[in-house]
């Protein structure tokens, strides 16, 4: 059943405003963010040949989607419209959904042309920072979500979540390739693709992700 923590917003109030006010900035600070991260991050996934790291990078681009989502529901007349949130909810939950199959499509094109990831000081730089830093945005964005009654909001907080659990992966996946397990690489990347479709579908029925 769907968390109804998340579907039943308290009464708008000053704080409620100051809180829709903070998710906004806070997607708005994401979108920077994630624009210097995917750039560098699709440099260094190139420059490495490295699938599970390009699409760590391209997976920013999704989440911006996601924030792009919120900055819009938290704009205007829509900050208090209960059918601006439905349809930011299920727009979030597509969002979700754009990664799986450019991981699984470009994980099978690298595999047939015998592509193998190599070690790359700037993708471990980019995807250093975002584990450090995106799992205090994410958290940040769930509880806002949890007081705005949005899931939309905590939605968007899980893909922060997410970011810095597939850094962590990528992280790990050029580790173990030095050590000579290639296949390491795109296994993440596989792994990554079915979280993504997992969440989507929890998002699309409304499901408070919690990790």
């Amino acid at each position: 059943m769907p968390d109804q923590r998340i579907h039943e917003r308290p009464a708008v109030s000053a704080e409620w405003l100051g809180d829709a006010r903070a998710a906004r900035v806070l997607s708005l600070v994401t979108l920077a963010w994630l624009g210097v991260e995917s750039t560098l991050g699709l440099a260094a996934g190139v420059s490495a040949h490295s699938v599970a790291l390009m699409g760590w990078a391209l997976s920013a681009l999704v989440e911006a989607a996601a924030s792009l989502i919120v900055v819009w529901r938290f704009t205007g007349s829509r900050t208090l419209s209960p059918r601006a949130e439905g349809s930011a909810r299920r727009a979030v939950a597509v969002s979700f959904w754009l990664l799986a199959p450019y991981l699984v499509v470009h994980v099978a094109y690298d595999l047939g042309e015998g592509q193998r990831s190599a070690p790359s000081a700037l993708g471990l730089a980019v995807t250093a920072v975002s584990l450090a830093g995106m799992p205090v945005l994410g958290l940040a964005k769930r509880r806002l979500g949890r007081r705005l009654g949005s899931p939309a909001t905590a939605g968007e907080g899980t893909q922060n979540l997410i970011c810095g659990a597939m850094a962590a992966g990528v992280l790990a996946g050029l580790w173990l390739n030095t050590l000579g397990w290639w296949w390491a690489d795109p296994a993440m990347a596989l792994a990554l693709a079915a979280v993504a479709a997992r969440e989507g579908a929890r998002a699309w029925h409304g499901h408070a992700c919690c990790h």
